[in-house]
Protein backbone atom coordinates (compact mmCIF):
# COMPACT_ATOMS: atom_id res chain seq x y z
CA UNK A 1 0.00 0.00 0.00
CA UNK A 2 2.78 2.42 0.92
CA UNK A 3 5.33 1.13 -1.61
CA UNK A 4 5.10 4.10 -3.98
CA UNK A 5 4.68 6.82 -1.35
CA UNK A 6 7.50 9.33 -1.05
CA UNK A 7 7.83 12.83 0.39
CA UNK A 8 8.72 15.97 -1.54
CA UNK A 9 9.87 17.85 1.62
CA UNK A 10 11.02 15.15 4.09
CA UNK A 11 13.08 17.69 6.04
CA UNK A 12 9.90 18.83 7.80
CA UNK A 13 9.82 15.54 9.70
CA UNK A 14 12.58 16.95 11.90
CA UNK A 15 9.81 19.00 13.54
CA UNK A 16 8.39 15.77 14.97
CA UNK A 17 11.30 15.79 17.42
CA UNK A 18 9.52 18.67 19.15
CA UNK A 19 6.47 16.56 20.02
CA UNK A 20 8.12 14.66 22.91
CA UNK A 21 9.23 18.03 24.30
CA UNK A 22 5.64 19.27 24.07
CA UNK A 23 4.46 16.20 25.98
CA UNK A 24 7.09 16.81 28.68
CA UNK A 25 6.07 20.47 28.91
CA UNK A 26 2.41 19.52 29.26
CA UNK A 27 3.11 17.02 32.05
CA UNK A 28 5.19 19.53 34.03
CA UNK A 29 2.66 22.33 33.52
CA UNK A 30 -0.26 20.16 34.59
CA UNK A 31 1.59 19.01 37.68
CA UNK A 32 2.33 22.63 38.69
CA UNK A 33 -1.32 23.61 38.16
CA UNK A 34 -2.60 20.83 40.40
CA UNK A 35 -2.89 21.78 44.12
CA UNK A 36 -2.10 19.17 46.78
CA UNK A 37 -4.04 18.90 50.02
CA UNK A 38 -3.22 16.37 52.74
CA UNK A 39 -6.21 15.20 54.79
CA UNK A 40 -6.71 12.15 57.00
CA UNK A 41 -9.72 10.87 55.06
CA UNK A 42 -11.53 11.59 51.76
CA UNK A 43 -14.85 10.20 52.95
CA UNK A 44 -17.60 12.67 52.26
CA UNK A 45 -15.81 14.11 49.21
CA UNK A 46 -17.39 13.51 45.82
CA UNK A 47 -15.56 11.06 43.60
CA UNK A 48 -13.37 12.42 40.80
CA UNK A 49 -15.32 13.54 37.79
CA UNK A 50 -14.69 11.36 34.71
CA UNK A 51 -14.30 14.49 32.58
CA UNK A 52 -11.39 15.62 34.72
CA UNK A 53 -9.60 12.38 33.93
CA UNK A 54 -10.32 12.74 30.23
CA UNK A 55 -9.00 16.29 30.02
CA UNK A 56 -5.58 15.16 28.59
CA UNK A 57 -7.51 13.95 25.52
CA UNK A 58 -7.74 17.58 24.44
CA UNK A 59 -3.97 17.86 24.43
CA UNK A 60 -3.68 14.53 22.59
CA UNK A 61 -6.02 15.84 19.86
CA UNK A 62 -3.89 18.97 19.50
CA UNK A 63 -0.67 16.92 19.44
CA UNK A 64 -1.97 14.50 16.78
CA UNK A 65 -3.23 17.45 14.74
CA UNK A 66 0.23 18.97 14.88
CA UNK A 67 1.78 15.68 13.67
CA UNK A 68 -0.72 15.61 10.79
CA UNK A 69 0.17 19.19 9.84
CA UNK A 70 3.89 18.31 9.82
CA UNK A 71 3.15 15.28 7.61
CA UNK A 72 1.12 17.45 5.23
CA UNK A 73 4.02 19.95 5.07
CA UNK A 74 6.32 17.06 4.08
CA UNK A 75 4.04 16.59 1.03
CA UNK A 76 3.42 12.85 0.72
CA UNK A 77 3.10 11.76 -2.91
CA UNK A 78 2.40 8.64 -4.89
CA UNK A 79 4.84 8.55 -7.82
CA UNK A 80 4.07 6.55 -10.94
CA UNK A 81 7.05 5.97 -13.21
CA UNK A 82 6.71 4.98 -16.85
CA UNK A 83 9.67 4.29 -19.09
CA UNK A 84 10.24 4.32 -22.82
CA UNK A 85 13.39 3.08 -24.50
CA UNK A 86 14.83 4.34 -27.74
CA UNK A 87 17.71 2.79 -29.65
CA UNK A 88 20.18 5.60 -30.30
CA UNK A 89 22.89 3.57 -32.02
CA UNK A 90 21.77 0.45 -33.86
CA UNK A 91 24.27 -2.07 -35.19
CA UNK A 92 23.91 -3.92 -38.49
CA UNK A 93 25.46 -7.38 -38.35
CA UNK A 94 26.04 -9.99 -41.04
CA UNK A 95 26.97 -13.50 -39.96
CA UNK A 96 28.99 -15.29 -42.65
CA UNK A 97 28.78 -19.05 -42.11
CA UNK A 98 31.00 -21.69 -43.68
CA UNK A 99 28.85 -24.61 -44.89
CA UNK A 100 31.57 -26.73 -46.52
CA UNK A 101 31.69 -30.50 -45.92
CA UNK A 102 34.37 -30.06 -43.23
CA UNK A 103 31.75 -28.28 -41.10
CA UNK A 104 30.25 -31.75 -40.53
CA UNK A 105 33.34 -32.77 -38.54
CA UNK A 106 32.47 -34.18 -35.14
CA UNK A 107 35.09 -32.56 -32.92
CA UNK A 108 32.20 -30.34 -31.75
CA UNK A 109 28.95 -31.97 -30.73
CA UNK A 110 27.00 -33.12 -32.63
CA UNK A 111 29.08 -31.53 -35.41
CA UNK A 112 30.59 -28.14 -36.14
CA UNK A 113 27.68 -26.78 -38.19
CA UNK A 114 24.99 -27.86 -35.72
CA UNK A 115 26.95 -26.47 -32.78
CA UNK A 116 27.42 -23.18 -34.61
CA UNK A 117 23.73 -22.86 -35.45
CA UNK A 118 22.76 -23.37 -31.80
CA UNK A 119 25.20 -20.75 -30.51
CA UNK A 120 24.38 -18.32 -33.32
CA UNK A 121 20.66 -18.62 -32.48
CA UNK A 122 21.33 -17.54 -28.91
CA UNK A 123 23.44 -14.65 -30.16
CA UNK A 124 20.65 -13.45 -32.47
CA UNK A 125 18.06 -13.60 -29.69
CA UNK A 126 20.29 -11.47 -27.47
CA UNK A 127 20.45 -8.65 -30.07
CA UNK A 128 16.84 -7.34 -30.02
CA UNK A 129 17.80 -3.82 -31.10
CA UNK A 130 20.00 -4.71 -34.08
CA UNK A 131 19.45 -5.73 -37.67
CA UNK A 132 21.03 -9.06 -38.61
CA UNK A 133 21.61 -10.81 -41.93
CA UNK A 134 22.98 -14.22 -42.92
CA UNK A 135 25.47 -15.20 -45.63
CA UNK A 136 26.31 -18.82 -46.36
CA UNK A 137 29.43 -19.82 -48.26
CA UNK A 138 31.38 -22.90 -49.27
CA UNK A 139 32.91 -23.07 -52.77
CA UNK A 140 30.70 -20.07 -53.57
CA UNK A 141 28.50 -17.77 -51.51
CA UNK A 142 24.99 -16.36 -51.37
CA UNK A 143 22.82 -14.21 -49.11
CA UNK A 144 20.53 -16.38 -47.04
CA UNK A 145 18.69 -13.37 -45.63
CA UNK A 146 19.42 -9.63 -45.95
CA UNK A 147 19.82 -7.54 -42.79
CA UNK A 148 16.50 -7.28 -41.01
CA UNK A 149 15.16 -6.42 -37.58
CA UNK A 150 12.71 -9.36 -37.73
CA UNK A 151 14.54 -11.94 -35.64
CA UNK A 152 12.00 -14.67 -36.42
CA UNK A 153 12.97 -14.50 -40.10
CA UNK A 154 16.67 -14.68 -39.27
CA UNK A 155 16.25 -17.60 -36.86
CA UNK A 156 14.11 -19.49 -39.35
CA UNK A 157 16.69 -18.92 -42.12
CA UNK A 158 19.50 -20.06 -39.82
CA UNK A 159 17.72 -23.37 -39.18
CA UNK A 160 17.47 -23.94 -42.94
CA UNK A 161 21.23 -23.63 -43.52
CA UNK A 162 22.66 -27.08 -44.28
CA UNK A 163 25.52 -28.69 -46.15
CA UNK A 164 24.90 -29.45 -49.84
CA UNK A 165 23.25 -26.19 -50.88
CA UNK A 166 26.50 -24.97 -52.47
CA UNK A 167 29.45 -26.46 -54.31
CA UNK A 168 31.96 -27.78 -51.81
CA UNK A 169 35.09 -25.80 -50.95
CA UNK A 170 36.05 -22.86 -48.77
CA UNK A 171 35.77 -19.49 -50.51
CA UNK A 172 36.55 -17.15 -47.61
CA UNK A 173 37.00 -14.18 -49.94
CA UNK A 174 33.60 -14.79 -51.54
CA UNK A 175 31.85 -15.12 -48.17
CA UNK A 176 33.45 -11.92 -46.91
CA UNK A 177 32.77 -9.99 -50.14
CA UNK A 178 29.09 -11.01 -50.15
CA UNK A 179 28.79 -9.88 -46.54
CA UNK A 180 30.39 -6.52 -47.39
CA UNK A 181 27.94 -6.11 -50.26
CA UNK A 182 25.03 -6.58 -47.85
CA UNK A 183 26.36 -3.88 -45.50
CA UNK A 184 27.96 -1.30 -47.80
CA UNK A 185 24.78 0.78 -48.19
CA UNK A 186 23.78 0.51 -44.53
CA UNK A 187 23.17 3.80 -42.69
CA UNK A 188 23.91 2.26 -39.29
CA UNK A 189 26.60 3.91 -37.21
CA UNK A 190 28.26 0.54 -36.61
CA UNK A 191 28.53 -2.25 -39.23
CA UNK A 192 29.91 -5.66 -38.27
CA UNK A 193 30.68 -8.96 -39.99
CA UNK A 194 31.16 -12.18 -38.01
CA UNK A 195 32.93 -14.59 -40.35
CA UNK A 196 33.37 -18.20 -39.29
CA UNK A 197 35.36 -20.87 -41.10
CA UNK A 198 37.06 -24.16 -40.31
CA UNK A 199 39.45 -24.33 -43.25
CA UNK A 200 41.75 -22.66 -45.71
CA UNK A 201 40.68 -20.44 -48.60
CA UNK A 202 40.73 -22.74 -51.65
CA UNK A 203 37.86 -21.58 -53.88
CA UNK A 204 36.22 -18.48 -55.32
CA UNK A 205 37.41 -15.70 -57.59
CA UNK A 206 37.76 -12.98 -54.93
CA UNK A 207 40.84 -13.00 -52.74
CA UNK A 208 40.22 -12.63 -48.99
CA UNK A 209 42.66 -9.69 -48.85
CA UNK A 210 40.65 -7.89 -51.54
CA UNK A 211 37.40 -8.48 -49.65
CA UNK A 212 39.03 -7.24 -46.43
CA UNK A 213 40.08 -4.01 -48.14
CA UNK A 214 36.50 -3.54 -49.33
CA UNK A 215 35.33 -3.92 -45.73
CA UNK A 216 37.80 -1.22 -44.67
CA UNK A 217 36.60 1.11 -47.43
CA UNK A 218 33.01 0.86 -46.24
CA UNK A 219 33.89 1.07 -42.55
CA UNK A 220 32.89 -2.50 -41.73
CA UNK A 221 34.50 -4.23 -38.76
CA UNK A 222 35.10 -7.97 -39.11
CA UNK A 223 35.36 -10.54 -36.33
CA UNK A 224 36.81 -13.83 -37.56
CA UNK A 225 36.41 -17.23 -35.90
CA UNK A 226 38.49 -20.31 -36.65
CA UNK A 227 36.43 -23.38 -35.78
CA UNK A 228 38.00 -26.76 -35.04
CA UNK A 229 39.98 -28.62 -32.43
CA UNK A 230 43.77 -28.73 -32.33
CA UNK A 231 45.22 -31.76 -34.10
CA UNK A 232 42.95 -34.27 -35.81
CA UNK A 233 39.18 -34.39 -36.05
CA UNK A 234 36.69 -37.02 -37.16
CA UNK A 235 35.71 -35.56 -40.55
CA UNK A 236 34.05 -36.60 -43.84
CA UNK A 237 36.70 -38.17 -46.07
CA UNK A 238 34.66 -39.96 -48.76
CA UNK A 239 31.18 -40.99 -49.85
CA UNK A 240 29.63 -44.34 -49.10
CA UNK A 241 27.72 -46.23 -51.77
CA UNK A 242 24.42 -44.87 -50.46
CA UNK A 243 25.64 -41.28 -50.80
CA UNK A 244 26.31 -40.73 -47.08
CA UNK A 245 29.67 -39.59 -45.79
CA UNK A 246 32.40 -41.91 -44.64
CA UNK A 247 34.20 -40.47 -41.65
CA UNK A 248 37.87 -40.70 -40.74
CA UNK A 249 40.49 -38.77 -38.81
CA UNK A 250 41.80 -35.74 -40.68
CA UNK A 251 44.27 -33.00 -39.78
CA UNK A 252 42.52 -29.74 -38.84
CA UNK A 253 43.82 -26.98 -41.12
CA UNK A 254 42.78 -23.39 -40.44
CA UNK A 255 44.50 -20.42 -42.04
CA UNK A 256 44.80 -18.51 -38.78
CA UNK A 257 47.25 -16.01 -40.22
CA UNK A 258 44.73 -15.00 -42.87
CA UNK A 259 41.88 -14.72 -40.34
CA UNK A 260 44.04 -12.65 -38.01
CA UNK A 261 45.00 -10.37 -40.90
CA UNK A 262 41.36 -9.81 -41.93
CA UNK A 263 40.38 -9.01 -38.35
CA UNK A 264 43.35 -6.71 -37.80
CA UNK A 265 42.89 -4.74 -41.04
CA UNK A 266 39.18 -4.14 -40.43
CA UNK A 267 39.48 -3.30 -36.73
CA UNK A 268 37.98 -6.54 -35.43
CA UNK A 269 39.40 -9.51 -33.53
CA UNK A 270 40.28 -13.13 -34.29
CA UNK A 271 39.04 -15.99 -32.10
CA UNK A 272 39.73 -19.72 -32.09
CA UNK A 273 36.94 -22.12 -31.05
CA UNK A 274 38.16 -25.63 -30.26
CA UNK A 275 34.99 -26.93 -28.57
CA UNK A 276 31.34 -26.09 -27.96
CA UNK A 277 32.01 -24.14 -24.77
CA UNK A 278 34.73 -22.03 -26.38
CA UNK A 279 32.49 -21.26 -29.36
CA UNK A 280 29.73 -20.10 -27.02
CA UNK A 281 32.19 -17.98 -25.04
CA UNK A 282 33.41 -16.31 -28.24
CA UNK A 283 29.92 -15.23 -29.27
CA UNK A 284 29.32 -13.98 -25.73
CA UNK A 285 32.51 -11.93 -25.99
CA UNK A 286 31.48 -10.43 -29.34
CA UNK A 287 28.07 -9.68 -27.84
CA UNK A 288 29.80 -7.67 -25.10
CA UNK A 289 32.18 -5.91 -27.48
CA UNK A 290 29.41 -4.73 -29.80
CA UNK A 291 26.97 -2.96 -27.51
CA UNK A 292 23.96 -1.14 -28.87
CA UNK A 293 23.29 2.16 -27.11
CA UNK A 294 19.76 2.32 -25.76
CA UNK A 295 18.43 5.59 -24.36
CA UNK A 296 15.84 5.28 -21.62
CA UNK A 297 13.26 8.00 -20.97
CA UNK A 298 11.48 8.09 -17.63
CA UNK A 299 8.21 9.93 -17.06
CA UNK A 300 7.07 10.75 -13.54
CA UNK A 301 3.46 11.39 -12.47
CA UNK A 302 3.15 12.65 -8.88
CA UNK A 303 -0.20 12.44 -7.13
CA UNK A 304 -0.27 14.74 -4.07
CA UNK A 305 -1.54 13.12 -0.85
CA UNK A 306 -1.10 15.97 1.68
CA UNK A 307 -4.77 17.02 1.63
CA UNK A 308 -6.13 14.10 3.73
CA UNK A 309 -3.54 14.89 6.41
CA UNK A 310 -4.44 18.57 6.41
CA UNK A 311 -8.16 17.74 6.58
CA UNK A 312 -7.58 15.30 9.46
CA UNK A 313 -5.59 17.96 11.33
CA UNK A 314 -8.46 20.44 10.82
CA UNK A 315 -11.03 17.93 12.10
CA UNK A 316 -8.95 17.22 15.19
CA UNK A 317 -8.46 20.91 15.97
CA UNK A 318 -12.17 21.69 15.52
CA UNK A 319 -13.11 18.71 17.69
CA UNK A 320 -10.64 19.81 20.35
CA UNK A 321 -12.06 23.36 20.29
CA UNK A 322 -15.67 22.14 20.54
CA UNK A 323 -14.89 19.86 23.47
CA UNK A 324 -12.89 22.60 25.20
CA UNK A 325 -15.75 25.10 24.91
CA UNK A 326 -18.51 22.67 25.88
CA UNK A 327 -17.91 19.52 27.93
CA UNK A 328 -14.53 20.59 29.29
CA UNK A 329 -15.35 24.28 29.71
CA UNK A 330 -15.31 24.13 33.51
CA UNK A 331 -11.88 22.48 33.50
CA UNK A 332 -10.09 24.96 31.23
Amino acid sequence: MFENIQFANPQFFWLLLGLPLAVLWYVIKRKNQTATLKIPSIKGFPKDDILAKLRPVLFAFRLIALACIITAMARPQIREVSTRTKTTQGIDIVMAIDVSSSMLARDLRPNRLAALKEVASNFIEERPNDRIGLVAYAGESYTKTPITSDKSIVLSALKEITYGQLADGTAIGMGLATSVNRLKDSKAISKVIILLTDGVNNSGFIEPETAANLAVEFGIKTYTIGLGTNGNALSPIAYNADGSFRYGMRQVEIDEDLLKQIASVTGGQYFRATNNQKLEAIYDEINKLEKTEVEEFKYYNNEEKFRPWAILAGILLITEWLLRTTLFKSFV
